[in-house]
């Protein structure tokens, strides 16, 4: 180990130079060539190619601001949001103060003045920051984990690459390890009794390795990572496992499932994503199966590649109008004909490679990196936009119900952008109606309840979607601000098929009828569905039986029909 740290430290650095004047580059590649290997990028575009080519070789970037194509900050940015670029240090070459400001408050190291008339000053402060990025990484990864004496997941990266450099015939294996129910094991046997069933998972982990060969970390929580030569089979795994458990008296019934990624890695593969792999096989096993190991295999893959890309490509999609909202009507049942009572905005993606694409693919995965928060905002003013078309073409207005996932409930300038959108659309707050789903209310009670209340004040409708389908008790519903409650789709669906279901429907009316808002029933897709519904006291229905989902254009028919 101190022989390997000890060659990488005398190696000669890599430091990339990106600016669009020669003149520049010349300068640059004079005053560091005797010092470094230098690289060399025209503008921003070239200058990415290169670092996606080369990589971890790169220690430091000195980058222009000022490009053609692309520019200085744009290669920041991009830089940041990708996993291995952004841990290459930037040195910012400008003559701009503001723009030293900004570089800096975006993620750049340091920053060099223009013109170039103090070599020793510019190779001080490159060496410098290869300096203090190089010290600030190992300091991480030599850190141990103060739970289960295992490797820290950033180290165990480190002396994964360097088993990958250095023994490059070795076949390896990643592996992912947690335990079922790691929660509820906390719930039932306290926090004391899951460190000591962490620390016994560690233990066993590290007899399984000093056995087998290879190493092991702590990645987060319960969660723990093994890179060792390939084995036939994981069965000695579990059972070594499982013997460490045994003797642990402080350890109860404790279950773990394995992830196996037996892929070779490829060169464009990072390492993190490797072993995410097999973390990702881990999950399929289901929490009440018997099987304790999970391979993973290529349709995981294609899932995988299928969710990169969509996170990749939603930017692009908005800005080329790939995000299309289309609308279900939602009508009155009270009086003798139904009325058309406003619309529920839905999304369609219509990716140019995929087709059209349901939010189903892709809602709770932008609910995951936070990326459901931008794609909401577009919505929702895109929904504003098109109640303002209508009112000015038909000359009334159709409210029209958007979602607010419990992600948006954490933002903090919700309130403020949501105002901002129905004021610049010249809109009503009242014709923004806002779906919370009754699980978001369960997350985080008491900010949510705050938020809402403010929405309200402002005028905005507040509707509780699917209720039914969380947890909330009886006695937190009757604390909940809302306005209107909408009725999960499973209980249309089972309505009509058992005495039971039409009991629980009407159980839900009963509870909206206590608060004194209007029920919606949605998934209503036949006439004996309606007439129950009108029967039992539902003022609002959506779904096929009046239509499904259309475009504005199509929808505007129901208008003119009202």
């Amino acid at each position: 180990m101190e022989e390997d740290l000890e060659f990488l430290g005398n190696i000669k650095r890599t430091v990339l130079v990106v600016d669009d004047e020669e003149i520049n580059r010349v300068i640059l590649g004079g005053i560091l060539e005797d010092h470094y290997n230098v690289l060399f990028a025209e503008n921003g575009e070239q200058a990415l190619e290169i670092m996606e080519s080369q990589g971890p070789l790169i220690s430091l970037v000195l980058l222009d601001l000022m490009m053609p194509i692309m520019d200085g900050f744009e290669v920041i940015e991009l830089m940041r949001v990708n996993v291995i670029l952004k841990e290459i240090p930037i040195i910012v070459l400008t003559s701009e103060e503001s723009a030293e400001i900004e570089s800096l408050q975006k993620g750049a190291a340091d920053f060099i003045k223009k013109p170039y008339d103090m070599p020793e000053k510019i190779l001080a402060r490159v060496k410098r920051i290869i300096a203090l990025y190089e010290n600030r990484k190992l300091i991480q990864s030599t850190e141990r984990d103060e739970l289960t004496g295992l490797l820290t997941k950033s180290y165990f990266f480190e002396y994964a690459a360097m088993q990958n450099k250095f023994h490059p015939e070795r076949r390896m294996h990643a592996l992912a390890v947690n335990m079922k129910h790691f929660h509820l094991y906390n719930e039932l046997y306290g926090i004391s009794s899951g460190e000591s069933a962490l620390r016994s998972l560690a233990l066993g982990l590290t007899r399984y390795t000093e056995e087998k060969g290879g190493f092991a970390c702590r990645s987060e929580g319960d969660n723990f990572y093994l890179y060792v030569p390939e084995q036939d089979s994981y069965e000695g795994l579990v059972e070594t496992l499982y013997a460490t458990f045994k003797k642990d008296p402080d350890v109860y019934t404790a279950r773990i499932r394995v992830g196996v990624n037996c892929e070779d890695l490829e060169e464009e593969d990072n390492l993190e994503m490797f072993f995410e792999r097999a973390r990702m096989a881990s999950t399929t096993i289901e929490e009440n199966a018997s099987e304790t190991i999970a391979y993973y295999n290529s349709e995981m893959r294609e899932k995988q590649l299928f969710e990169e890309k969509m996170i990749r490509d939603i930017a692009n999609g908005i800005i080329n109008d790939e995000i299309k909202v289309i609308y279900q009507p939602k009508y009155d049942i009270t009086g003798e004909k139904p009325v058309l009572k406003g619309a529920e905005a839905l999304v369609r993606w219509e990716h140019p490679e995929y087709g059209t694409i349901y939010p189903d693919s892709f809602i709770s995965l932008f609910e995951e990196n936070g990326m459901i928060q931008v794609l909401d905002t577009h919505v929702w003013r895109l929904a504003a936009q098109q109640v303002k078309e209508w009112k000015d073409r038909f000359g009334r207005s159709i409210p029209i119900s958007v979602n607010v996932s419990r992600i948006d409930i954490q933002y903090e300038g919700l309130v403020s952008s949501l105002c901002s959108i129905a004021e610049e659309s010249g809109i009503d707050y009242r014709d923004l109606h806002l779906e919370i789903t009754e699980s978001a209310y369960s997350d985080d009670t008491e900010k949510l309840i705050h938020i809402v209340e403010e929405l309200r004040n402002k005028g905005f409708v507040i509707e509780m979607d699917d209720f039914g389908s969380g947890y909330s008790s009886l006695s937190m519903i009757a604390t909940i601000p809302i306005d209107i409650l909408k009725a999960d789709m499973s209980f249309i669906m089972n309505m009509a098929e058992s005495e039971k279901g039409l009991h629980m429907m009407e159980l839900v009316i009963d509870i909206a009828r206590f608060l004194k808002v209007p029920i919606i029933a949605e998934g209503v897709e036949t006439k004996e569905q309606l007439d129950i519904l009108k029967e039992k006291g539902c003022q609002m229905i959506q779904g096929y039986y009046f239509s499904k989902p259309v475009p504005s254009g199509e929808f505007e028919q129901f208008i003119k029909e009202g």
